[in-house]
């Protein structure tokens, strides 16, 4: 600080004046000269005081200062223009595909009941027929019985293909009622329905129509293909052993690969093995 009486206080390089209020040794100094003039040359005159500055010597002790022992400085990020966060939409809760299946499986109603009547029902038909082909339960004719009409119909390897049919109707007529594999069952099932029939088209006296009802009609084996088609196209319902498979509860294009395989099935086997068109 200074004082607002200049008399009091004297620069170092003004005279030295005593004052006759106060000794020279009293007389307040500028506080600016404790600063470094510009032109200092280290040697104040009016002091006789001589600041040396003693020259620079290397360090010759024991462990050398190298700059590579200084720290190195951290390095300069560049700032980034913080940008303004937009809060994101809550997302969708994704559930879980199990749980989704038994939410849409609840909401059908009575379907799966009623998918579960349907192949239960065409099962029964399949493996009783199955049943009355090889061992002549119920009034049927044996298995042979059934070789002997294979014959006369017109069929080839009438001895393996006696077994082969009336032991695949039973096996798929048990997949049926169990609802296992059933798009499989189903269109094994659609194939001897098919040969079904052809079989007894061929059989009938030949007419210019088309007789469908009974007891001359082929409405009864219609009926049966209808229902394994139906099968086929809506799944065995949840009430099986397939309800943890994808063709319970979506069916969509296993059901169309199914239905066209058990139908190329029926008429290959017919075409190769018997080769007579039913409906000429």
């Amino acid at each position: 600080m200074t004082s607002s009486n200049e008399s009091h206080w004297q620069r170092p390089d003004s005279p030295a004046v005593p004052t006759s209020s106060r000794p020279a040794s009293a007389s307040l100094v500028d506080p600016e000269d404790d600063l470094t003039p510009a032109g200092y040359s280290g040697n104040f005159a009016n002091t006789g005081t001589t600041t040396i500055i003693p020259p620079y010597e290397p360090h010759t002790g024991g462990s050398t200062y190298n700059l590579a022992d200084a720290q190195e400085p951290l390095p300069y990020v560049q700032p980034q223009p913080t940008s303004r966060q937009i809060p994101a939409a809550p997302a969708a809760i994704d559930f879980d595909e199990e749980d989704e299946r038994m939410r849409d499986a609840g909401r059908r109603g009575t379907q799966n009941f009623g998918l579960l009547v349907l192949r239960v029902g065409l099962g029964a038909v399949l493996i009783a027929h199955g049943l009355q082909k090889l061992f002549g339960w119920w009034g049927g004719s044996g298995v042979n019985g059934f070789r002997n009409s294979l014959h006369d119909i017109g069929f080839q390897h009438a001895d393996v293909l006696a077994y082969v049919s009336s032991g695949g109707e039973v096996v798929a007529g048990v997949l049926l009622v169990l609802g296992l594999f059933t798009p499989i069952a189903a269109a094994g099932a659609l194939a001897f329905l098919l040969n079904g029939l052809l079989a007894s088209a061929s059989a009938r006296p030949r007419t210019n129509t088309f007789t469908y009802f009974l007891p001359d009609g082929h409405e009864y084996q219609i009926s049966l293909i209808v229902m394994a088609v139906a099968v086929i196209l809506a799944g065995p319902g949840r009430y099986g052993f397939d309800a943890g498979r994808g063709w319970a509860h979506r069916p969509f294009i296993g059901s169309f690969v199914a239905l066209l395989a058990g139908i190329a099935a029926g008429i290959a086997v017919w075409v190769f093995l018997n080769g007579v068109n039913p409906l000429a």
